[in-house]
């Protein structure tokens, strides 16, 4: 306790580890638990992650909401987008927003999961609260929508992952902002055609499909559509899978 700086707290987690230091798996499993927290809001169980079959990533902004349905073999199911919700300042009836997001929410696939982008706008810039209270008014519906059975069974599933994390995942940060990753995805899909094994899967049957309504969004820069692609892939590969591609 006469060591400099030292505080009693400080004093008795060294005196810990040196008399119950833990093992490398112990370690292993800490620091994947604590980056895990970092990912993904509310915490869940490691099993049921393990055991996922398939996900619903969804991003939404102030326009539009997008998704994509992606299973454990990384093969991408259904990819949409729509236009929803279209903020309008001033105005944040709840009852507009449950009509406007309720035949979205109906057109959505069912999954295991469904992850929610959640952004990391500050508080302290008041000339995004607008934008902000939107989100969070989306963030709520979702919740509420899409977790069908937490009454009955007390178990989310529903997730909000740290789009920061996504992106750092992708190198698509510069500094604390994140730029667009338009171009990542648009290799995905020219990979799922020129490479046996590419990243992410895009069914024969759909990837015309998919590569013109890319195209058809090339101009409009679409955000919602790309991440709601790369967050699902993320998820995988940081959540279920634990290794890096």
């Amino acid at each position: 306790m006469n060591v400099p700086l030292f505080q009693y707290k400080t004093t008795v987690q060294i005196c810990n580890s040196i008399l119950c230091p833990e093992t490398d798996a112990k370690k292993k499993k800490s620091q994947e638990n604590r980056l895990l927290k970092k990912l993904l809001k509310p915490e869940i169980e490691r099993e049921r992650l393990k055991a996922v079959n398939s996900i619903v990533s969804i991003v939404f902004g102030t326009r539009r909401i997008a998704w994509a349905h992606l299973d454990r073999k990384l093969a991408v199911l259904d990819w949409q987008h729509k236009e929803c919700c279209q903020l309008v300042k001033g105005t944040y009836t709840s009852s507009v927003y449950l009509e406007e997001i309720s035949p979205v929410v109906s057109k959505m696939p069912k999954a295991d999961f469904y992850v929610l982008e959640k952004t990391g706008l500050s508080l302290q810039n008041s000339t995004l609260f607008p934008i902000l209270l939107h989100l969070h008014i989306m963030e709520a519906m979702l919740y509420a929508l899409l977790n069908t059975t937490f009454a009955q069974r007390g178990q989310h599933q529903v997730l909000s992952m740290n789009r920061n994390a996504v992106g750092k995942h992708f190198q698509l940060m510069l500094g604390d902002s994140r730029t667009s990753g338009k171009e990542l995805v648009k290799q995905f899909l020219l990979d799922a055609v020129l490479k046996e094994e590419p990243r992410v899967f895009f069914p024969s049957d759909k990837i015309v499909h998919y590569r013109h309504m890319f195209s058809a969004t090339d101009q409009y820069r679409i955000e919602e559509l790309y991440d709601s692609l790369l967050q699902a892939v993320a998820f995988y590969e940081l959540a279920v899978f634990d290794h890096e591609p």
